[in-house]
């Protein structure tokens, strides 16, 4: 009962979890990695926050996620899509806003190295 008897392919919704992922917002490539490349000393002890999982302790730098507990964070540090992160931010830095408007033609000109120096 309910359904009508000759159709017989379900009607395709839109998946709740794009808009879910919105919540969340990530920081960008390149301040992620300017975070990791900062040194040991200026690193600062993760504060209690009842707003984020797991109290805001289980935290991964390198994909800026937080988890619910320790084991779920462990877990997460198998995974592809972290161990290709992890690649990434050890490479070379990403690309930054400079490089995007210097792509565009919106930077500082280049007019040669004679006139560069001076």
């Amino acid at each position: 009962m309910g359904r009508c008897p000759t159709r017989k392919v379900k009607k395709r919704r839109l998946s709740h979890k794009t808009a879910r992922r919105d919540k969340f917002e990530v920081k960008g490539d390149d301040l992620v990695y300017t975070e990791l490349r900062k040194p040991e000393k200026e690193a600062k002890p993760l504060e209690l926050s009842e707003d984020l999982p797991g109290m805001g302790q289980f935290y991964c730098l390198h994909c800026d996620r937080y988890f619910s507990n320790a084991s779920v964070r462990d877990d997460h540090f198998k995974t592809k899509k972290h161990k290709k992160r992890v690649k990434l931010m050890n490479g070379p830095a990403p690309h930054s806003q400079l490089d995007a408007d210097l792509a565009a033609g919106m930077g500082m000109p280049d007019n040669g190295p004679k006139l560069m120096a001076a």
